[in-house]
């Protein structure tokens, strides 16, 4: 799972924040603490929802969990700039975005 990855697109989808966060130097310290952040999350969400659902599907209990964790993560953010003319990655675009740069497992 490329946490850093899925963190620096809702990154780029706030692009005023990165900005600063650059300027400042502290995009990667940043960057590595969301993802950490996201990376705990996740799994412990994959555990609470293990322990609810123990029949379910582990790899959909893992992106459930994922999705909720991103959510989580996107709701703490600034809210994200009004779209320009490609517009921002939606969190179902983020997550297909890493999906497509994810190598099966």
């Amino acid at each position: 799972m490329q946490y850093k990855t899925m963190v620096l697109e809702l990154l780029y989808q706030r692009p005023e924040m990165q900005e600063q966060l650059r300027r400042t130097g502290r995009l990667l310290p940043t960057l590595e603490r969301y993802a950490k952040e996201l990376k705990t999350r996740h799994e412990a969400w994959k555990g609470a929802l293990s322990q609810t659902r123990p029949a379910s599907d582990p790899s959909q209990i893992a992106s459930e969990a994922l999705e909720m964790a991103l959510k989580e993560l996107e709701d703490r953010l600034p809210p994200v700039s009004p779209p320009d003319a490609t517009g921002p990655l939606s969190l179902e675009g983020a997550m297909a975005f890493v999906r497509r740069h994810t190598p099966p497992a």
